[in-house]
């Protein structure tokens, strides 16, 4: 299976005339599927249904397979953030484009890289898929898992620091968690990480002040990627900062859940169909994100669709309120904040005392109705949290005097 390289075509017509060829092969592929042979097939990708959450959860664990059992390479489950989780897998040839798909990145990936994977391995396919595209480019691979009480953030910045790691991969939340603890470790995360390049995230909120405001902490440009574990990378950021679509992999269309309609562009919620799945096909599959996608010519010259991902579906209100919190000036130091919904807004913000009175009053004129709560720093986020030192992660069963042994059998 051949794979278009990002810059194989030179203009948007070019690109639907890529995807054309595939369509037909994914409409054969799906029809070995249980799931959408009972559905029935329809001759154009035009003609079909959305394929919903609910219906891959109602398929759990393999009524999507088209393929034999024998031929998978990895299986994956979604993080389950608005439901039950999802199952989907993958052969080798899925991963080759899944993989090449996250190497898109404006900076690349290359084998004088440390790259520092900051995302969940486990089921979830985040860590996997980094993983698997630095190892493809030759770089060497420092797996920090963010779920494994063996990597506190303590331990991750002096690996950050004492491995000269040169790209990461994260939430963008954690990186605002790294400089922390960096600055509690005795560190300036712009000036004491020289090797550092790049940090890559993906998987949080995103928006322009926070982007700005971890990009000025580590002093590196932040490259964004956009992806669901049953898709894979989705989109990535562009040299001028725009999140591209990466549509000739992937057809991506928009879905009026107040009209039905589906249409190339507009605001919507996106629906996608990969061109390039054997394991698991899937037709017109209805992410639960809130986007707006356009055709419009970039600087870049990728020639393709761009998205604003704009989160899930009522989820506007987070997105503005972080625009809000980060663009607070830089010397007041908020990195963390939480609200509250109710018959009146509750924002809380981490602050120190000689900004508390500005940072509230800013807050609350950009906002309006609101009721903005400053703590001191360690307020959300606990000190000990960024400083603290794991056990080492394995069951004991004998104990010395004096020891607590009620650990016993217990991973902590």
């Amino acid at each position: 299976m051949t794979l278009p390289a990002l810059g194989d075509w030179s203009s948007f017509e070019e690109l639907a005339r890529l995807q054309r060829p595939r369509l037909d092969a994914v409409l054969t592929s799906a029809s070995k599927s249980p799931f959408y042979a009972a559905r029935g097939v329809p001759p154009t990708l035009a003609d079909a249904p959305l394929t919903t959450k609910a219906d891959l959860r109602d398929a759990y664990p393999f009524g999507l397979l088209a393929v034999e059992r024998a031929a998978l390479a990895t299986y994956h489950e979604s993080s389950g953030s608005t439901g039950s989780p999802t199952a989907s897998y993958y052969t080798d040839a899925d991963w080759d484009d899944l993989a090449s798909r996250y190497a898109r990145k404006h900076v690349g990936l290359r084998a004088d890289d440390t790259f520092l994977v900051r995302t969940p391995y486990a089921l979830m396919i985040t860590g996997h898929l980094a993983h698997a595209a630095a190892r493809r480019a030759g770089a060497t691979v420092v797996p920090a898992d963010n779920r494994s009480l063996a990597m506190p953030y303590a331990r991750l910045v002096r690996v950050l620091h004492d491995l000269d790691v040169t790209v990461t991969w994260s939430l963008a939340t954690e990186t605002l968690l790294w400089a922390a603890a960096a600055r509690l470790a005795g560190y300036s995360p712009a000036h004491d990480f020289p090797a550092l390049r790049a940090l890559f995230v993906g998987g949080d909120r995103l928006g322009r002040a926070r982007r700005a405001r971890i990009e000025e902490l580590w002093g590196v440009p932040v490259v964004e990627e956009y992806g669901a574990t049953e898709a894979g990378s989705l989109a990535g950021a562009c040299p001028e900062g725009r999140l591209h679509l990466w549509a000739d992999r992937v057809v991506c269309e928009v879905h009026d859940p107040v009209t039905g309609e589906i249409t190339p562009a507009g605001r919507g919620r996106l629906v996608v169909t990969p061109l390039y799945r054997e394991a698991m096909p899937l037709l017109r599959y209805a992410i639960e994100d809130e986007v707006e996608v356009s055709y419009r010519d970039c600087a870049c010259g990728w020639w393709l669709p761009d998205v604003r991902v704009l989160g899930r579906s009522g989820a506007l209100t987070e997105a503005e309120l972080d625009d809000h919190v980060f663009s607070l000036p830089a010397e007041y130091g908020v990195l963390f904040w939480r609200a509250r919904t109710g018959e009146r807004l509750e924002l809380q913000i981490e602050v120190a005392d000689r900004y508390r009175a500005a940072a509230c009053a800013d807050l609350t004129a950009a906002i309006g109705d609101v009721r903005v709560t400053a703590v001191p720093p360690g307020g959300l986020v606990p000190v000990a949290r960024l400083t603290a030192w794991s056990d080492v992660l394995k069951p004991r069963s004998l104990f010395g005097p004096g020891e607590d042994w009620d650990t016993a059998l217990r991973y902590y």
